[in-house]
């Protein structure tokens, strides 16, 4: 697996953010069973560059706390039983991975949640990529019962890494 990070900001967390990107990264891909190497890409921006972001590829004037964009089209979440029919689209000619998608996160909002909903900024962080990650398998939270199997493999995810609202 490859991904990247990059942070177009000064904010320094008192976490290694690659290094959650991987864990969560993976946790979630093992949980779904990918059966591939995958590629990411994860941009940290403030709110001000992900209100740009949101205006220009969802025409909403606002900032958010995180923005996915699914290179895949799944017909049911994480049924990765098709992708090889795809695989000009769908993956890397160089790497031979698949280019799953990208993640823009404001670290404003991982900040101000964090504060806000009292857990720490690492769990609001690994929360945020484990949010993306499932946006990036095909899952969505339109209506209830998807966002409450959103909910539930997030907070699955953080269990089995042990990243708790405690740290």
């Amino acid at each position: 697996m490859t991904f990247y990070v990059e942070n177009e900001t000064d904010v320094c967390f008192q976490f290694d953010s690659e290094e959650i990107v991987g864990k969560v990264t993976n946790d979630i891909l093992e949980d779904e069973q990918c059966p591939y190497e995958v590629q990411v890409n994860v941009l940290l921006t403030d709110d001000e560059g992900i209100r740009r972001y949101n205006k220009m590829y969802r025409d909403l004037d606002k900032s958010t706390d995180v923005l996915s964009f699914p290179n895949l089209d799944f017909d049911r979440p994480a049924d990765f039983e098709r992708v090889s029919e795809h695989e000009a689209d769908y993956f890397d000619p160089e790497s031979g991975e698949l280019l799953l998608g990208d993640i823009i996160i404001s670290v404003d909002h991982v900040k101000s949640q964090a504060e806000e909903y009292g857990h720490s900024q690492l769990r609001e962080f690994a929360f945020l990529v484990a949010h993306s990650m499932l946006h990036l398998c095909g899952y969505d939270h339109m209506e209830q019962e998807e966002a409450a199997l959103m909910e539930q493999k997030q907070s699955a995810s953080l269990k089995r890494l042990g990243i708790t609202r405690d740290l």
